[in-house]
């Protein structure tokens, strides 16, 4: 039986793409039943894998949201927990975190072995540590990815995500692709982008954003290398208005996403930006 003087124990989690894993979460639940526990999370963002500024802020962001998805568990399970994301590889975020804080204990989670870049690189071998499997498949709910741009304000669009939000619990990721990736900022897509995001937040719809890569096929198979992905909705205009549909973007991501792809048309005159 635990003290309950006893002042908490410090571990530190090490993970990433496998924070929202229901391993992960259910590995600190049951530590903590063993006495009182502090959790400090580093997420370390992975490097680009190609030249464009973009990438590290996908990744950056990605990060994020599956960091602030994890601290909610694991507060909701009566565990304190703070964490960050660093722009360190794996090795560096742990050296760094045993440099400045006291760490009794480290949980580094990683994805199976054959799919872990950081068990290849022998993160778990640096000190003892538990190390966690995670699979994020099997964490509950769905991850829908919207990618649009100049139709994400459409009402066909917004329609369509309240429509699925309703069908069942789900979290949708819109990404807006780069009007031209030599700007370094994108106000026009920026804008268009989070006021649909705030539009269904307010009506309660789990819902975040990102600008992304200019070509959209990158952005959207970025996206589904860099979060759990179970369906795509992609929104464009009718027919030869669509750079996307000339290029056959539905066809693409259903020949090579490997989850679902709806394709939803935005006829809609106005898809600006509200004044």
């Amino acid at each position: 039986m635990s003290d309950p003087e006893a002042p908490p124990t410090s571990v530190l989690v090490v993970a990433n793409e496998t924070l929202t894993g229901g391993s992960l979460i259910g590995a600190l639940r049951s530590r903590a039943e063993k006495g009182p526990i502090r959790v400090t999370v580093v997420a370390p963002v992975s490097p680009p894998r190609r030249g464009y500024v973009v990438y590290r802020d996908s990744r950056r962001a990605a990060a994020s949201r599956r960091l602030e998805r994890s601290l909610e568990r694991l507060h909701e399970a009566g565990i304190t927990a703070h964490g960050e994301v660093v722009d360190d590889d794996p090795l560096a975020a742990v050296r760094d975190a045993l440099a400045t804080e006291v760490v009794d204990e480290i949980i580094v989670s990683t994805h199976p072995a054959s799919r872990s870049g950081w068990l290849r690189r022998n993160l778990v071998d640096t000190r003892p540590v538990e190390h966690v499997v995670s699979d994020v498949t099997t964490q509950e709910g769905v991850n829908v990815l919207v990618v649009a741009n100049e139709t994400v304000l459409g009402e066909e669009l917004l329609e369509r995500i309240r429509t699925r939000a309703r069908e069942g619990k789900a979290s949708f990721l819109i990404v807006c692709p780069q009007s031209d990736q030599r700007r370094p900022r994108h106000p026009e897509a920026e804008s268009r982008l989070w006021a649909a995001v705030f539009a269904l937040r307010s009506e309660g719809v789990d819902a975040h954003g990102q600008v992304a890569h200019p070509d959209p096929y990158t952005a959207a198979m970025q996206a589904v290398h860099d979060e759990r992905t179970d369906e795509i909705i992609v929104s464009t205009h009718p027919g030869e208005r669509s750079g996307w549909l000339r290029r056959d973007l539905v066809g693409r991501l259903r020949s090579d996403a490997g989850v679902p792809v709806e394709h939803v048309i935005v006829e809609t005159a106005d898809v600006g930006v509200p004044a």
